[in-house]
This record gives structure tokens, C-alpha cells and sequence, in this order.
């Protein structure tokens, strides 16, 4: 029996613009993720190596992890940082609560979820200071994954902006109507191994700010995901360490913009 999932709804928030957009991640799926560094204000470039993908991030900048739903339906996405559900806090699952986005939207998740109406910031910190680590979980720090789950129904009522869920079984909707998907190979988002360079960050748990959320429904297609993809992250000096050619911010394209949709900076100290 399939499970239908109470969810809950974050309002669109303009996020920033990528100056200049990175090319898309090859992957296979309806879902990208990137990494904003929000301070900058870019979306941060990936690089691969030893088969994953790796992000140079920088030690105290608050971060999102933006979400690109290319598929023409709504899909469910589990948000794993560091190993934690970002939404509930638990040791990360597929089967957990997520976010939904609806056919060809982008969402920038800001932080841990705290309340219908607050996150945490999401800050790279260092990894003692990582929330997973003072919560006793260091085993995964620096990592970020999502496992994405595509929807039974096949039709749609009018669009409607990102949602995230509650695990639990509920009742599925008369109208529901079972579709296939695919069958992802692995089922948890897996963290640096024993052989792995010590990480230099981690994800901390920043600043309260504002993110209202409210509860729809959503029924899986299927008891595995549809797809699962991570994103590594680090210190640009462990990532040369490994042999990663980092492009200097000098030599990346900017180009201007009328609107650069920056927040509203804190008042200078008196």
C-alpha cells in the first residue's frame, strides 16, 4: 500500500540570480541541485572527482541549496545535509519527510527547519562546529544529498509553490492513481568513507530567519526513490589537495544585472 504523505508548503521567495549560471550537473533524473554561497550572492560551481561531485565552500558564509525540478510533474525531494534530515533533524532516510516542487520550479532551502514560519541558516562552519556534529553525528559532515520521488497521480490542479512533508501513513485519495518510476540503486545518502581526507567544513546551524510553510498532500509513486544524487563540499584547499583545478573567481564571467536581489543588510553597529 502506498503512502500519502501530509505536507507543508514554503512560500516563494525570490532567490538569488547565478552570475554567471554554472552548466547544469550530468545527471540522470528530474532534479538538479547546486550550492548558492548566499553572502556572494553566486551559485557555486561543481567539480567532479573520484566519481562525485565537489563544491568549494568558504567558512563562515551562509548557504542554500537550490533545487531544480526539470520534469513536468511534481516530485517529492528528502533533503539530507551531513547526514541529518534538514526538515526533522533525524539520522537522514529516503523514506522521511521533503520538500515539493512543482513541474519546472526552482527552490532555494535556506536553512534548518525549525517552525512553519523559521529556519536556521544554513552556515559552512568547521566541522566540530557542524550541527550534526554537536548533535553527536560527525560520521557524514560534508556532504549534501537528496533522494527524489516522483508522484502517483497524473493529473494536476493548478500550480502551486514548494511544499515539504511529514512522514506518516495516511489514507491515499480516491482519484490517486499509481505511475511507475524508476528504481534508484542506493537508498541513503552516503557521507565520506574511512579512507576519505578529513573534511575542513561542515554545516552549522545559523541565524533564525523567516520561511512559512503550511500542510498539502502528496502520494509516492514508489517505496524506492526515483533518484538519489549528492553534492561533496569543502575547503577550496582540500579540494586542490585532491588534484581539483578550482576557477578563480577572476576569471568567471560577470555580468551586470539591474536587480541583483540582495537582503537587507544589518544597520552598522553604534
Amino acid at each position: 500500500m502506498k503512502r500519502l504523505l501530509p505536507l507543508l508548503l514554503i512560500l516563494p521567495l525570490a532567490g538569488f540570480r547565478p552570475a554567471p549560471l554554472p552548466p547544469p550537473m550530468p545527471q540522470d533524473g528530474p532534479v538538479r541541485v547546486a550550492l548558492v554561497d548566499r553572502d556572494r550572492g553566486t551559485e557555486l560551481r561543481s567539480y567532479p572527482a573520484d566519481g562525485q561531485r565537489w563544491v568549494a565552500g568558504e567558512r563562515g558564509h551562509r548557504y542554500a541549496v537550490r533545487l531544480y525540478n526539470d520534469s513536468p510533474r511534481r516530485v517529492l525531494v528528502v533533503l539530507s545535509v551531513d547526514g541529518v534530515n534538514a526538515i526533522s533533524g533525524e539520522d537522514a532516510d529516503p523514506s522521511q519527510t521533503g520538500y515539493v516542487l512543482n513541474p519546472g520550479q526552482r527552490a532555494d532551502i535556506t536553512g534548518w527547519r525549525k517552525t512553519q514560519d523559521e529556519v536556521a541558516q544554513f552556515v559552512f562552519s568547521s566541522p566540530s562546529g557542524s550541527y550534526a556534529s554537536r548533535t553527536g553525528r560527525p560520521d557524514n559532515v560534508g556532504v549534501v544529498g537528496v533522494a527524489v520521488f516522483e508522484e502517483a497521480r497524473r493529473w494536476y490542479p493548478r500550480p502551486q509553490p514548494i511544499l515539504r512533508g511529514r512522514a506518516g501513513p495516511a489514507p491515499a485519495p480516491a482519484s490517486a492513481e499509481a505511475s511507475a518510476a524508476a528504481d534508484a540503486s542506493a537508498s541513503r545518502i552516503e557521507g565520506y568513507s574511512a579512507k576519505s581526507q578529513a573534511p575542513a567544513l561542515g554545516t552549522g546551524h545559523g541565524a533564525r530567519e523567516s520561511s512559512s510553510v503550511r500542510d498539502t498532500d502528496f502520494e509516492r509513486a514508489t517505496r524506492s526513490p526515483a533518484q538519489v544524487l549528492q553534492l561533496r563540499y569543502d575547503s577550496a584547499r582540500n579540494l586542490r589537495a585532491r588534484g581539483i583545478l578550482l576557477d578563480s573567481p577572476s576569471r568567471l564571467d560577470r555580468q551586470p544585472q539591474a536587480f541583483p536581489n540582495r537582503y537587507v543588510p544589518d544597520p552598522p553597529a553604534r
